[in-house]
């Protein structure tokens, strides 16, 4: 089954808290984005000792307990790093506790990104955006743990979805069937199915999800069996 990650994009830590204790216990990783000017015109909040506090306590709470779907109550976190000089947060999101670093293919220098991250005891991606052509990550490809295809405009949640994405999706699975593919920016029900059909093993939702903070387990199910 298509794993769900919750994608967060803010810029007050508060919200952030929020959104993270309406998830818990629900999956198993949430994506937090961070932004910083630079290669997307829009900034999220940026200090990871902050975060640091909030992926930890994360990993330390209910440690034995697993709830009725079979989820453990423990989180695990990947940062969505849009931003020209991904290497500079390495050190300070593997020091907040992060687990996984996916840095754009757009970035100044992606190999320097990659090289320094294979240093770290995380899984290390890269990711794609809705306008670039596949020919600038696939050299890449073979070097990384997971690969996120953006389905609309880096930047900002709730941008319309971009079809085109999801032919970069089905080259990929083609090419590398084993690699996990994220698919991420205006998932729904009706583009979950999209872009699981291209070979997407994992959908990051963030204004579906988040929506109607009532029915989020629901969402949740809803994306899973789209």
């Amino acid at each position: 089954m298509v794993e769900v990650i919750p994608g967060i994009l803010e810029q007050e830590f508060s919200e952030i808290e929020k959104k993270v204790a309406l998830v818990q216990g629900l999956v198993d990783w949430v994506q937090i984005d961070v932004a910083d000017g630079t290669l997307v015109p829009n900034t999220t909040f940026l200090d990871f000792s902050a975060l640091g506090t909030l992926t930890k306590s994360s990993l330390s709470s209910n440690l034995s307990t697993v709830n009725e779907k079979g989820y453990d109550h423990r989180l695990s976190f990947e940062a969505h790093l849009m931003v020209t000089s991904p290497e500079k947060y390495i050190r300070p999101l593997v020091d907040a506790g992060f687990r996984r670093l996916i840095a754009h293919v757009e970035a100044n220098d992606p190999r320097r990104f990659l090289d320094e991250a294979q240093y770290e005891s995380i899984e290390v991606g890269l990711a794609i955006d809705g306008a670039t052509d596949f020919n600038e990550i696939e050299p890449f490809l073979e070097a990384i743990d997971v690969v996120l295809v953006m389905t609309i405009e880096a930047g900002f949640s709730g941008s319309p979805f971009l079809p085109e994405a999801v032919e970069k999706m089905k080259t990929i699975h083609r090419n590398l069937p084993d690699l996990p593919i994220e698919g991420d920016g205006g998932i729904n029900e009706q583009t979950a199915r999209l872009v699981k059909e291209a070979g997407a093993t994992r959908l990051v939702s963030t204004s579906f999800l988040f929506k109607d903070p009532k029915q989020i387990a629901a969402t949740i199910d809803t994306l899973r069996k789209a």
